[in-house]
Parts: structure tokens; sequence; C-alpha cells
């Protein structure tokens, strides 16, 4: 990009004396931002779909949940993520043993010099700014509802005091679809915190090779800091200013009550849709095209963005019924045919 634009106030930018430096501005953020997806993606082979999504899913100032096979660089994604974008990551293998005190931390009776005995708190992994929850769905339910105040509220209670987390903080779990035995499925609540569901396929034949081929040399590619924690704020800020043309903002609308059974005009969702997206889900789309319009040089959404997007934002905010199931009904089906519906209308 190499001219900035020039807002009107409709766009939330300013327009006195300080228009042009926050044009400038935003130009400038647009432009690292994709120096820090290309180099997310010299790390990351075969995966540009979950890497775009992944950064989106950030971008908006949301979690994400990457779902797919072992050895697909889901965590090597959320590591190589926080180094790109300048974040303090940290990582929990999750198992059916661990504990919320072995996530949010802890309090401790020390004694001090004077003999005078005090509990200290002594702060657990979740106080970063990106954490990987490995395999989430391991946990007890107890340890992953002491993930979800963390998730929305930005803060952990112990012991009776709120402690505030850094900013800014974001969620990358992870789950393993293909083993099932000895897992706790996410509640519908927690499910929900979850701004996108981004799926890891298996790469083709040419990039299997390319990742076979690089990363067992003796120099394998090292992803390099393009952000700071402060760009990535200013990011997110200008995600939230960008604005949302009307016809856009009525198609996000109408496509998640057209995915709510007590609301659709399509029977395969009235039948087969035990209960669809809420109000959250769209505010979650909106913010998710808004974060792909800026990621692509873009200074306002449009429908390509929610046609990119709708899917991952909304599966996981679905409950099929059982005899869906049965025959063959999937929640992307679904949500492609709603979108086919409101086009043809």
């Amino acid at each position: 990009m190499t001219n900035a634009p020039r807002f009107p106030e409709e766009m939330g930018l300013s327009q006195d004396s300080s228009l042009e430096r926050d044009a400038a501005r935003l130009d400038a953020c647009v432009g690292r931002l994709d120096e820090a997806r290309k180099m997310v993606s010299s790390v990351i082979f075969g995966q540009n779909e979950a890497v775009e999504q992944t950064l989106i899913g950030i971008l908006s100032g949301g979690h994400v949940l990457m779902v797919g096979a072992p050895g697909l660089g889901k965590s090597l994604l959320a590591h190589t993520l926080g180094k790109v974008l300048g974040l303090l990551d940290k990582r929990v293998q999750f198992t059916p043993d661990l504990m919320p005190a072995d996530i949010l931390g802890s309090e401790v009776l020390e004694e001090g010099a004077d003999g005078k005995r005090a509990f200290r708190f002594i702060k657990g992994p979740v106080f970063c700014q990106l954490l990987l929850a490995d395999e989430i769905n391991r946990a007890s339910p107890r340890t992953q509802s002491a993930l979800l105040q963390a998730m929305q509220e930005r803060e952990v209670s112990v012991a009776g005091y709120s402690h505030k987390l850094p900013e800014p903080f974001h969620v990358l779990a992870t789950q393993n679809p293909l083993e099932q035995e000895g897992t706790y499925p996410l509640p519908e609540a927690q499910l929900d915190r979850f701004l996108l569901e981004v799926r890891l396929g298996y790469p083709d034949q040419d990039e299997e090779r390319r990742i076979v081929t690089e990363t067992t040399g003796r120099y394998p590619v090292r992803p390099r800091q393009v952000l700071q924690a402060d760009d990535l704020a200013e990011a997110q800020d200008f995600v939230r200013r960008l604005p949302m043309p009307d016809r856009v903002l009525d198609t996000i609308i109408a496509l998640c009550r057209e995915c709510r059974p007590e609301s659709t005009h399509m029977a395969d969702i009235r039948d087969n849709v035990a209960w669809g997206p809420g109000t959250r889900a769209a505010q979650a789309l909106s913010l998710a095209c808004r974060a792909r319009a800026m990621l692509f040089g873009r200074f306002a959404p449009s429908i390509e963005d929610i046609e990119a997007l709708a899917v991952p934002v909304l599966r996981h905010r679905f409950g099929l019924t059982y005899g869906a199931r049965a025959e063959g009904f999937t929640a992307r089906g679904l949500i492609t045919n709603a979108l086919d519906y409101l086009q043809e209308k």
C-alpha cells in the first residue's frame, strides 16, 4: 500500500488535524500485519487458511479453538504467533488430573524475616498474553471452568481476591478430533467464548514434501519478531474503528437468525438444529469480518468476508439433533446452505 487513504467521520477516525496522522498510522499498521502474516506462513507450511483465521481471531481480540489431528502444527502455530506478535506465550498441557490452581496460581504461606506469616499469591501460567491450552478437552469440567472467567473477564479470582491478567490476553486451545476416550467435551457456554473454531487439515503432497525437507535439515526456519504488544493493541483498536456497511451488517444478522430453528425459513435447519448461534455469534462475525478486511488491506468488510468466515465463526455454536447427525447433516453444510439461501433472496 502506497497512499494513505482519507477517511470520513463514519469510519470512527478523527475529522480534525489528526486525520492524516490516523490514516498514515492505519496504513502502517496494515503493512506490519501483512509482514507478520508472511512471517508466520514462512514457518507454518500448508496451513495458510488456519494461519489466516487464527490471526483474525487475535486481531478481533478473541480466543481461538484449533481442531486437528496430532502432528499438524497446532502447537507450533501458537508458539510462532507468540514470537512474531511479540507476546509472552505459555503452554499448559491439559490432563484429567490438572487442577484449577495449576492454571490460575495459588496462595502459599510464607514466613518473613520478622517471623510474621502471610499469604503470598504465586501466579500460574494463565498470567501471560498468549496461552496455549493444549488438548483442553482432556481436563475435568472443574478445571475447564477455571479458564472460563479468565477468557471472558480477563481476570481470575483466587481466595476471594481478583487478579487482572496482562493485556492483551488470548487463549489458543487445541482439541484432537480423533480420540474421544478419556475426554470431557467442552460445554456450550465455554465453546461460545471462542471467537473461531479453526480446523487444520492434512497438507497436499507438495506442501508435505516442503515441510519434511525444510524442517528436518540442519537449519530450520526460525520465526522473527515483527510486532510489539503495543502494535497489536493498536491494530485491535483500529479493527473496532473500521466502518461496517449496512448491507454487510444486515447479512450478518440475517445469517445468524437463519441458523436458528425458531426464526429460520429453511426446513433443514428447523428440523435438524436443536439450537443455533446467539447474539454473541453475530458480534464475533462482525469483528472477524473487520479484522479480515484489515488483514488484506481493505478498510471496510464485504460480503466476501462473511462467506470466508461464517463457517469458522458459527459451526461450534450449533447444536444438531441426534437424528440430524445420523442422517449426515453437518453444521458446515447447514451454514453454507443458509448463505446460499440469503444470496438467492
